[in-house]
């Protein structure tokens, strides 16, 4: 069994409490709090793609408002799941004064979990992904294909490229304040936001056991990863924290999708009332037909207090009661399956077997067809795959040669310039010692740090100078 003592871990990498007496009453998590927000990383969190991208209109979301959303999900979780620990499962080693923790945790999660994604939404993913597959194996290194160069897991790495993985490495190696230990947050902290504590070389999509569909951390930071995972006694298994951000961030994102998509006039008031009655066929349980029903209430309530916009006004205000009934359908989950989550064994999220729940499936199918399957946003990720495709092209062709002897001309010599000064000094710092493939799998790194570094604007801008397109 996991403990809460551990998983709670308030350690750093590098430690850096404050003298005694210095005057500052922050836990070790309320700092955390204040280094993620002041971060140049959180904040480039406002120009980067949720659904739409570069969307001029200031009511849909972006990163920055989506986590700020889940923060506050997570947060409510926290505190929900807590006072379950403590007044009906009655863990004698959770603490009252585990709640504070577990809330400020759960919150700086919020933040961070999407930190690392590239811009253009999930999408960016893909593209980066795709790019390696594609190119790998026509890449040379002195005479020999990369595949030949680099082992399994550096491969596995970027065929499975992950802006969860990128998080991480993120907040403990890319913010050079300091030294190379990144933001220096807490262990407790590191540990919730490893949702898939597994190398690229075990993802297993088709394990049943949620923990293993993606990876959780790069070969680079490898030994980041295990320190954690000693210190939080987690040992490859799943925090139990992870499944509250995972759920925080189910219920932001399908809610805010329909709302978005609505306001964007993707979906109509009508068309979501026909496409929640009518999905699963008639499988729906009666929690589900009754949050069903609920929007059609709304609706006329708005039409009865005369709301200038009844339809809009009545998706909205039944948004809110879902948030509220899933966050209550979580904590359940959580309840029911706590054995099994501290002893790192339960396999699904929290919403397996809930009553209701698959209200969420049903607005995730419906954004999907509705908001992300339209022609619109197909023709943004064609433009966004030519931008990120472009722009692996120049820099990877760059960074192969570059710190290794090799002749270099001079628009690469130029390409390594326009990479970021501290991205490059990570580099050297790890590169150091380093054997020829390790170092060579460091350097595709630096190009894929930089470009999820980049905000979609910073991007599409960038394609635009270096393609010479006005």
């Amino acid at each position: 069994m996991m403990e809460w003592k551990y998983l709670l871990c308030p350690d750093r990498i590098r430690d850096s409490k404050g003298r005694p007496g210095s005057g500052d009453l922050r836990t070790e998590f309320e700092k955390d709090y204040h280094r993620i927000i002041g971060s140049a990383s959180f904040r480039r969190l406002q120009d980067k793609t949720q659904v739409f991208p570069l969307d001029r209109s200031d009511f849909i979301r972006t990163r920055l408002t989506h986590s700020l959303e889940v923060s506050s999900f997570a947060r409510s979780l926290g505190q929900n799941v807590s006072e379950m620990i403590l007044q009906q499962v009655k863990d004698e080693s959770f603490l009252p004064s585990y709640k504070a923790d577990v809330c400020d945790i759960l919150q700086c999660a919020g933040l961070l979990h999407d930190i690392g994604n590239p811009p253009f939404g999930h999408f960016g993913e893909t593209v980066i992904r795709d790019w390696f597959r594609k190119r790998m194996p026509f890449l040379m290194w002195r005479g020999k294909p990369l595949t030949e160069v680099l082992l399994p897991q550096m491969q596995e790495d970027l065929y499975h490229f992950e802006g969860n993985t990128q998080a991480l490495r993120l907040v403990t190696r890319l913010h050079y304040l300091v030294d190379t230990n990144g933001m220096n947050l807490t262990k407790g902290l590191l540990g919730t936001i490893i949702k898939y504590p597994v190398a690229s070389t075990q993802i297993d999509k088709e394990s049943g056991d949620i923990r293993t569909k993606k990876m959780g951390y790069f070969y680079a930071d490898r030994e980041v990863y295990q320190e954690i995972q000693r210190s939080t006694g987690t040992h490859g298994r799943r925090h139990p924290l992870a499944f509250l951000l995972e759920a925080a961030d189910d219920i932001a994102y399908k809610t805010a999708d329909i709302e978005d998509a609505v306001k964007k006039g993707c979906i109509s008031y009508e068309q979501l009332l026909h496409e929640l009655r009518v999905y699963g066929d008639g499988k729906q349980d009666e929690t589900y037909q009754r949050l069903t029903e609920l929007l059609s209430c709304r609706y006329e309530r708005a039409v009865q207090k005369g709301m200038e916009h009844p339809r809009a006004n009545a998706v909205q205000n039944w948004l809110v009661r879902i948030q509220g009934q899933m966050i209550q359908s979580a904590t359940r989950g959580f309840r029911e399956h706590y054995e099994e989550l501290m002893a790192g064994r339960y396999k699904k999220d929290l919403f397996q077997g809930v009553p209701g729940t698959g209200i969420l499936d049903a607005l995730g199918d419906i954004a999907y067809r509705y908001a992300f399957h339209t022609p619109a946003i197909l023709k943004l990720e064609i433009g966004a795959d030519a931008i990120l495709g472009f722009l692996l092209d120049r820099f990877v062709d760059a960074v192969i040669p570059y710190d290794s002897g090799e002749p270099m001309t001079g628009v690469q010599e130029k390409l390594i310039s326009l990479l970021s000064d501290n991205y490059q000094a990570v580099y050297h710092v790890h590169a150091k010692g380093k054997d020829e493939a390790e170092q060579l799998y460091l350097r595709l790194l630096l190009v894929t740090d930089e470009v999820c570094g980049m905000t979609d604007s910073y991007a599409k801008r960038l394609y635009q100078e270096l393609g010479g397109i006005q």
